[in-house]
């Protein structure tokens, strides 16, 4: 993808988004070179933030359930003990079941609108995930826990110098370019923003809306492939004005959808963006009709919901 093309891109983001931010262009796992627009500091740890009080809210819940059990018991020191391993737990599974459930989104980022991805293209593995949120233990929790519990017994130096690691690994955000954390850097992941957007006008009609039948149709299966991340980057393609770089990004995401669903017939150059066009059209009418009876998907790594039987 050219500079200029690059450059389209970032106006219509940024008209659409509402946010001047910084821009990559990663190869997605269909082969296609996209845009992706990185997650600002502030973005990211507003998301934290959210998640932290969600996960003391949960915390608060297992003290609220457990405390009066033991305390009935009167067996307190293995009650505390049993509710510090159940603390330990949360703390780490949290992140690691939402990003490994959601495809790289806890409850914080999705309220942001941001997304874990495999900076270098290609799927978000497991191994990447467990290895970004593995590290958040060191990075932040291990050196806040020590700290919170040196208080006078180790004197001002290791609570100063407990504090200071916090600091620091905080920081390391500020002296990169796509303001990756510790985690990012060992997992290859970057945090992206996806923010959820209305359709513009000529893209939001559907082909009858817009005064002409479907050429392509497509069967419930073939539109069960892709999910709604996937539409929104349909959207950006088809949103590019028609010029040399735009089509060949076409074409090649049109291979790659063709592949994918199992369409066996060509696509002549000239149809591409016809194609496109009313697969968005398909999809997108299939995602609305599936919110309507709760079933939600959010990209092709999701399973396919359960259609309603009749």
């Amino acid at each position: 993808m050219t500079d200029r093309a690059a450059s389209h891109i970032d106006r219509v983001s940024e008209l659409f988004g509402g946010t001047k931010r910084k821009r990559r262009v990663i190869e997605s796992p269909e082969g296609v070179a996209l845009t992706v627009g990185v997650a600002t500091r502030g973005e990211r740890l507003y998301a934290f933030l959210i998640d932290i009080l969600l996960m003391f809210v949960i915390i608060f819940c297992l003290y609220a359930l457990f405390i009066p059990l033991f305390f009935s018991r009167a067996d307190i020191p293995v009650g505390m003990t049993l509710i510090l391993f159940l603390v330990f737990i949360v703390r780490n599974l949290y992140f690691l079941h939402f990003e490994l459930a959601w495809q790289g989104r806890t409850p914080g980022k999705r309220i942001c609108g941001l997304r874990v991805i495999n900076r270098y293209g290609g799927e978000l593995s497991p191994s990447a995930v467990i290895a970004r949120n593995l590290t958040r233990e060191v990075e932040f929790f291990l050196p806040v826990s020590l700290f919170l519990s040196l208080g006078d017994h180790a004197g001002a130096a290791a609570s100063l110098a407990a504090l200071g690691w916090v600091l620091a690994i905080a920081a390391l955000p500020l002296f990169n370019r796509d303001n990756l954390r510790a985690g990012d850097l060992i997992g290859g992941t970057m945090v992206i923003s996806t923010p959820r957007r209305a359709l513009s006008g000529d893209l939001s009609l559907t082909a009858q809306d817009a005064g002409r039948e479907a050429v392509h149709s497509f069967t419930r299966e073939q539109l069960a492939v892709y999910g709604a991340f996937e539409l929104q980057v349909l959207e950006e393609l088809l949103r590019s004005p028609p010029n040399r770089d735009s089509d060949r990004v076409l074409s090649g995401a049109c291979d790659k959808i063709r592949l994918k669903i199992g369409w066996a017939d060509e696509i002549p150059p000239g149809e591409v963006r016809r194609f496109l066009s009313d697969f968005y059209a398909a999809e997108r009418d299939e995602l609305e009709r599936g919110q309507l009876f709760g079933r939600i998907r959010a990209d092709k790594t999701a399973a396919p919901p359960t259609q309603p039987r009749n």
